[in-house]
């Protein structure tokens, strides 16, 4: 695994980058050698953040992980998705395509499925075009977190969503 290191108000020092590469260094039985892995350390007020994202053929493992020492984030990043590969294996696992981005082992190796991902309800709604703005709106007003709508501008589905600091982000599809 080749590791990308990067700081956000901290300086990653050798220590950092030693415990970084130790810890997800664990997770190199699941992937390939060539495997990428993107990490971000960052520092706000009393938060010590961790992002560490993992792009693999068509699926991106993701984990962030906040708490007040770095190296206590350090260690709950790698359980998470050391955790993540477990449960969900069967699916991003296609033998045919995507096993060249893992390591042998952990193709071959079955994992128990936890938790199944199931669809319980499906609801259907009308949907009417309106812009990025209005859609936050809708979203207040509903109390919602996040709000699907039709952009009136792109004219494609776009999904808004409450940030952190009452700050909205948008996201748009990009067809790969």
């Amino acid at each position: 695994m080749r590791f990308i290191i990067t700081g956000r108000n901290i300086d990653v020092t050798e220590g950092l980058k030693t415990a970084v590469e130790e810890k997800l260094g664990k997770l190199d039985r699941f992937f390939a050698p060539e495997t990428e892995v993107n990490v971000t350390l960052s520092v706000e007020k009393e938060r010590q953040k961790i992002e560490v994202t993992i792009p693999v053929k068509g699926n991106i493992i993701r984990s962030e992980q906040v708490s007040s020492d770095m190296y206590v984030s350090i260690d709950l990043v790698e359980e998470i998705i050391e955790r993540q590969l477990k449960k969900y294996k069967n699916k991003i696992v296609d033998k045919q395509q995507n096993a060249a981005a893992f390591a042998q082992e952990f193709v071959d190796k079955e994992y128990e499925d936890e938790d199944e991902v199931k669809i319980i309800r499906t609801k259907r709604f009308g949907i009417k075009p309106m812009d990025p703005e209005e859609a936050c709106v809708q979203m207040e007003l509903l109390g919602h977190n996040f709000y699907v709508f039709f952009n009136a501008e792109t004219g494609e589905v776009n999904v808004v969503y409450k940030r952190k600091g009452n700050t909205y982000g948008l996201i748009e599809p990009e067809l790969d």
